[in-house]
């Protein structure tokens, strides 16, 4: 029966390490996504911009 329970504590450790690894690789993903966005609308405007110069020149 001990035996039993030394099993069943080490597999629930496992798995609360392997919960917090995956809500942290999580949250990882979902920031570098919203940041990526962010970084590709600021890019997206700046090529606007840079094309309605271009236009206003000729």
């Amino acid at each position: 029966m001990s035996n039993l329970i030394a099993f069943l504590n080490a597999l629930l450790s496992y798995l609360l390490v392997f919960g917090v690894s995956a809500a942290a690789i999580g949250a990882a993903v979902f920031a570098g996504i919203r940041l990526r966005k962010k970084k590709n609308e600021k890019a997206a405007q700046g090529s606007e911009d840079t094309w309605q110069e271009e236009t206003a020149k000729n």
